[in-house]
């Protein structure tokens, strides 16, 4: 077993023994060293938002003291959800090993197909509409308007 995994699985083991959440857990890596962990602590935080792969962006993230983990790797018990897929790529990580699949974690209870399904194009109408569009490119010439601006 691949000594990573190994930490992401007791990570989730930590995570569903404790009555945090799912059995989700994830370790970052950088350089052969781990430099963030966490797992699902939804029910923990009563947030939706606190899987696995997001708490230990932010755990990697406050350890570097950088919202950029460029150069890392992340090993995850559960194939990313699209949240924790997006959040991966603004992180900028490189790479993504997983343990179960999508359909592996439908089996026990989790519904991240329904997410999938609703974010093809053909499906997206029903969820995104485009509102106050030219209030908007104002807020945004106001942003592009400051000059010491950190774009991320």
């Amino acid at each position: 077993m691949n000594e990573y995994m190994r930490e992401a699985i007791a990570e989730a083991r930590e995570g569903i023994f404790e009555g945090h959440g799912g059995p989700f857990g994830a370790v970052i890596v950088k350089d052969g060293k781990i430099i963030g962990r966490g797992h699902n602590q939804v029910l923990k935080n009563n947030d939706p938002t606190c899987h696995g792969e997001v708490m230990a962006i932010h755990d990697a993230c406050k350890n570097l003291g950088t919202f950029d983990l460029s150069g890392s790797e992340i090993y995850t018990t559960g194939e990313p959800c699209p949240m924790c897929l997006g959040a991966i790529l603004w992180a900028n990580i490189e790479k993504i090993y997983y343990g179960c699949n999508i359909v592996d974690t439908d089996k026990i209870g989790f519904r991240d197909d329904v997410f999938y399904k609703r974010l093809r194009p053909e499906n997206r109408g029903e969820l995104l509409k485009e509102l106050d569009r030219d209030e908007c490119l104002k807020l945004y010439e106001e942003y592009l308007s400051i000059e010491d601006r950190k774009n991320y």
